[in-house]
């Protein structure tokens, strides 16, 4: 269960996942990276829009602020989530200017978008496949097919036969605008399908049911649902979650298959508007769990997943202000993840299924300060967690009396882990995955009683790809009050830490998310062309735990930003970069890092990409009737009622804090239309306030009228997408004709099955 704040789902949206882009063409290796740029923008064939100015006094605390640009905020948003036609005309207007001088400004860099596009296309396998999911019979997959925008589901009988195609993407995707797939669930007799589709890009999922063998589609369409559902074990019917008018997740209902969903039973819902509900079954599918969270409290209720329709669902342990706990059952225990008892980075309780009460929580692994449980996942006779410690993730495995306990070992210097339970329960065999920025995703499956690991899958690079030929890193850098902030560098082995290559830096630090060190075949191009990429494990995400989180957050908040910028700088004192000319990246919360680091120390920069970017910060954390608002207050604060964290986000929110008296660099702003966790006006009315009160520039915004927070969901249209982000760095690079180093032919060249 994961209701993700305004985190951008980063993995497609910011590429920084295996599913990213590549070169294909024969070029040379010969990179010229050594000459400074400035004024890359300079000379534009075309002034940009002039907003409107409609000021609005606003007063909280006895404080008041001018808002010119508030009208940019549709008083219908509601409305325009399910049906952006009912956009008001002088907004629509406005952003559609925007998107003509986004266009006209940047004509030059069509060509280069081009061959990043086909570069990284070329990295793709068009035709992958995952590895199957055993369950039961049958074994299941998610494919593409070559050419293919959107994933097809499918199956094969475990004793051999013919795949069965259970869901096609791109026959149902054929012609929409916008088109994603929420999920695609079997049921546990194996005959029918429920799957989840948004056709608007504003996360409103209908669900649908059709039957496998005949592909005869249910009469019953269910609306504004989370798109997935949680079978009941008769396969008769299934759970979901409805979300309300505002997008939030308020109500566990319950669906026989043929019946009208008006008349669904309603099995929970929650009154607080500071939770986020969600629903999952245990692993060992026995139960069905309904939980509710936010990021300091959860509560937890279950029913048995063969429970008759109508039976209330039995609640494990009240919710308690600053604990947290997540559940799982194996045998006749509840396994139980907190950080009750000053439990930090967390411990793992276990209380008898017959009595779950927080009185019964027996310890089973104690609390060990600096080694940050980040996920578990029994088995019936052994149980696995995924733990980090000092921003390196580990797999450790245990039988559940503890007297057989061992680590999986991995060597490079910085690398992800995942885990990946499938379907079954009473197995020996644990799948993960595992990949470097160097080094392509690969998929094990490892028998726990021999401690065998079996390579299944190797992620293919069509185009090439030496993982000999980059050098990855990971250094610390020094915030100003001394903690030491890990840092992942990739580069080529040739580019040089003499100062002269340039350098594109990522962070994010919001809600705990760590951002670990994938695999990312888009960012390659630009590492191809000399471009040193680093990744900022900043404090308020959670790479050293869950006091490095709880250290950016609140009224501690500043350090995150802080630490974007000291490792900035101390990242070009050492050679990486040039003070002045390296580019930052962020998307949602971290687009608010971006925004409060270039108030922080525009003079470090030489350019900014804030994708869907949260920084209109005080004005959205003090409008409650916003979906995502009542939730982050504990992220942020809240300063409707309270006058001192009002002054605190006041003090970095960027919109409200744009600088006079010094130049900004180039800056491209992101945004999506149907977005309701970063609103789309949210970078609207930052970058025509940057016009309005900044020096320096030029500043771009780049809305898309028909997606929502991630963009596109069709895989090559987001492809096209990414390639605008990295064709203004490689401008702000002066690397527009740079050719990438080429792969092609090359024996290193990864990726076969």
């Amino acid at each position: 269960m994961h209701n993700a704040p305004r985190i951008v789902l980063l993995v497609t949206a910011l590429g920084i996942s295996a599913c990213g882009p590549g070169s294909n063409e024969p070029a040379t290796s010969e990179l010229n990276v050594s000459n400074p740029i400035t004024k890359p923008f300079a000379g534009l064939p075309t002034d940009p829009p002039v907003a409107q100015k409609r000021p609005v006094t606003i007063e909280q605390h006895g404080v008041k602020r001018i808002d010119n640009f508030g009208w940019m905020r549709d008083e219908n948003w509601q409305e325009v989530l399910r049906d952006p036609d009912k956009l008001d005309g002088d907004i629509r207007e406005h952003l559609e200017a925007e998107n003509e001088y986004y266009n006209a400004a940047t004509g030059d860099l069509a060509k280069l978008r081009e061959q990043l596009f086909e570069e990284m296309r070329g990295r793709i396998k068009e035709d992958d496949s995952t590895v199957p999911a055993a369950d039961g019979d049958f074994a299941y997959a998610v494919r593409f097919r070559d050419g293919g925008e959107y994933p097809i589901f499918v199956r094969t009988p475990r004793s051999g036969g013919d795949e069965t195609i259970l869901y096609d993407g791109d026959l149902e995707g054929k012609g929409e605008d916008f088109f994603r797939i929420a999920a695609v669930d079997h049921s546990p007799n194996h005959q029918f399908i429920a799957y989840g589709v948004d056709r608007l890009g504003s996360e409103y999922y209908d669900i649908r049911i059709r039957a496998i063998e005949t592909g005869e589609e249910f009469e019953e369409t269910i609306p504004s649902t989370g798109g997935s559902v949680v079978w009941a074990a008769d396969s008769k019917s299934f759970y979901y979650v409805e979300r309300d008018d505002n997008q939030r997740p308020k109500r566990v209902k319950h669906h026989i298959l043929g019946t009208n969903p008006a008349d669904d039973l309603l099995v929970y819902e929650e009154q607080d508007d500071s939770y986020f509900l969600g629903i999952d079954k245990s692993h060992s599918s026995e139960y069905i769990l309904i939980g509710v969270r936010k990021g300091t409290s959860s509560e937890y209720r279950y029913l048995p997943a063969d429970a008759k329709p109508g039976t209330e669902p039995v609640l494990i342990a009240p919710r308690r202000d600053d604990e947290l706990y997540s559940v799982e059952h194996a045998g006749d225990y509840f396994y139980i993840q907190t950080n009750a008892d000053g439990a930090v980075d967390f411990k793992i309780a276990r209380a008898p299924v017959s009595n779950p009460g927080r009185d019964n929580w027996e310890e089973w692994l104690p609390h060990e300060s600096g080694i940050y449980i980040s996920a578990f996942v029994p088995f019936k006779d052994r149980l696995v967690r995924l733990e980090r410690e000092n921003a390196l993730p580990r797999i450790v495995v245990s039988d559940y009396g503890q007297e057989d306990v061992y680590e999986i070992d991995f060597d490079e210097a910085a690398y992800n882990l995942g885990l990946s339970p499938g379907y079954e329960f009473e197995t020996s065999n644990l799948r993960f995955s595992y990949e470097s920025p160097s080094t392509p995703e690969q998929i094990f499956d490892f028998d726990m009683e021999s401690r065998e690991r079996d390579l299944r899958k190797t992620q293919q690079v069509p185009s090439g790809h030496n993982a000999d030929l980059y050098v990855v890193e990971r250094i610390f850098i020094t915030a100003d009050d001394g903690a030491e902030v890990p840092v992942t560098v990739l580069r080529l082995e040739t580019t040089p830490v003499d100062g002269m290559a340039p350098l594109l830096l990522y962070g994010y630090g919001s809600y705990g998310a760590t951002m670990q060190a994938w695999f990312s075949t888009n960012v390659l191009s630009l590492v191809d062309r000399g471009v040193i990429y680093a990744i900022a494990h900043i404090r308020g995400g959670a790479a050293k735990g869950r006091q490095w989180y709880l250290d950016g957050k609140l009224d501690m908040k500043k350090n995150s930003f802080s630490d974007f910028a000291n490792a900035a700088e101390e990242l070009q004192e050492r050679g990486y970069g040039r003070k002045g000319e390296t580019v930052i990246y962020g998307g949602s919360a971290g687009g608010l890092l971006v925004g409060a680091t270039l108030n922080l120390r525009p003079d470090l920069f030489g350019g900014a990409i804030a994708a869907v970017p949260f920084v209109d910060v005080i004005n959205t954390i003090s409008d409650a009737d916003l979906p995502l608002t009542p939730p982050e207050w504990v992220e942020w604060g809240d300063p409707i009622n309270d006058p001192q964290a009002y002054a605190t986000i006041a003090a970095y929110s960027p919109y409200d804090n744009i600088r006079s008296d010094a130049d900004y660099p180039p800056i491209l702003a992101t945004g999506g239309l149907t977005d309701y966790r970063v609103t789309y006006w949210e970078p609207s009315k930052w970058v025509a306030r940057l016009r309005d009160e900044a020096t320096g520039g030029p500043f771009f915004l780049k809305m898309n009228l028909d997606a929502g927070h991630a963009g596109s969901a069709a895989r090559f249209e987001r492809l096209k997408e990414r390639t605008h982000d990295y064709a203004f760095a490689l401008k702000v690079f002066g690397l527009t004709e740079q050719a990438p180093v080429s792969h092609v032919g090359e024996a290193g060249a990864q990726g076969t099955q």
